[in-house]
């Protein structure tokens, strides 16, 4: 056998793995951003997308709405009531070469974002603020969060406020209060009840003083279930 047949073999082998590593096939919801010899080239896919290998980097990205888990943050609240809260972030990439241009890890640059806007916002409100209007302070969040992520290619789409822990003693508060607000409401229904009871007791007596017919009547129904 010829000594050239080997190299042969070698260099066609060599070039179909550079063909291959040439060729990419990218889905409708990723992207690759290309470097060429360190400057960026540009954004490309979905589909069959062709790079030189050795010259060109790319780095793929996934466009579908991701969503982040922001860890439990110690806040102190307007009215000095330290409470730990927990988030959920969905964003998504809009601008692929700004994601890798701009910032050097956007997700975790999204979520340490989300973590101080979360001590921020709701460390200017007060606790029952904080609870009766998460729908205004998750809107609110989301607002601020995408207006900041803006210059990083990324879209925040909904910020959602999932946990507030209070401490222990402002929930043994928390209980009494229910429990003196259940006793006062049942003391007022008692109270209502009495009063209908003695406004039915005196519109009786006035039947009774003005039709005396009545009165006898009442009597002979009251001996005739005594007498059941």
């Amino acid at each position: 056998m010829a000594w050239w047949i080997p190299v042969l073999v070698i260099v066609i082998l060599f070039l179909i793995a550079i063909l291959a590593s040439a060729i990419k096939i990218l889905p409708e919801y990723m992207r690759i951003v290309v470097f060429r010899l360190g400057r960026l080239l540009g954004v490309k896919g979905p589909g069959i997308v062709f790079i030189i290998p050795i010259i060109d980097q790319a780095i793929r990205l996934d466009l579908r709405e991701r969503v982040i888990d922001v860890p439990k943050q110690r806040v102190v609240t307007k009215d000095n009531v330290t409470i730990d809260v927990d988030a959920v972030i969905y964003f998504r990439i809009v601008d692929p070469d700004k994601a890798v241009v701009q910032v050097q890890r956007y997700d975790i640059a999204t979520s340490l974002l989300a973590q101080t806007t979360l001590r921020d916002v709701l460390g200017e409100v007060d606790l029952d603020y904080l609870l009766a209007n998460r729908d205004a302070l998750n809107k609110k969040l989301q607002s601020i969060l995408d207006a900041e992520t803006d210059a990083w290619g990324i879209k925040v789409t909904k910020v959602t406020i999932r946990d507030v822990a209070l401490p222990e003693q402002m929930l043994r508060a928390l209980a009494k209060q229910a429990e003196a607000e259940r006793e006062r409401r049942s003391r007022v229904i008692m109270a209502q009840g009495e009063l209908e009871a003695s406004q039915k007791m005196m519109e009786a007596a006035k039947l009774y003083e003005e039709v005396p017919a009545a009165m006898r009547l009442r009597e002979l129904q009251t001996l005739a279930e005594v007498a059941r």
